[in-house]
C-alpha cells in the first residue's frame, strides 16, 4: 500500500475507477523512472482495492443466487 493512497474503502466505486483512470494517464505521460515507480505502487494499491471490491460483490451474488435450478441437474 502506498503511504499517500489514504484510507481507499472510504471511496466509491466511481471514484476509485477515476483515479485508475487519472493517474494510468499520467503514468504514460511522464518519463521519470521513479515518479513512474511511485505511481505503480500506489496504482497497485488502487487496482488492488477494485478487486477486492469486485471479489466482495461476486461472493454475496453467488451466496444470493437462486439454487432451484441446481435440484434440476443430477449427475450419475
Amino acid at each position: 500500500m502506498h503511504p499517500l493512497a489514504g484510507n481507499l474503502e472510504t471511496l466509491k466505486d466511481t471514484e476509485l475507477e477515476s483515479r485508475i483512470s487519472d493517474l494510468t494517464k499520467k503514468y504514460f505521460m511522464t518519463r521519470n523512472p521513479g515518479v513512474q515507480a511511485q505511481m505503480r505502487i500506489m496504482l497497485d494499491s488502487l487496482n488492488e482495492e477494485l478487486r477486492k471490491r469486485q471479489q466482495a460483490a461476486l461472493e454475496k451474488l453467488m451466496a444470493n443466487r437462486d439454487k432451484s435450478l441446481d435440484k434440476l441437474i443430477r449427475v450419475s
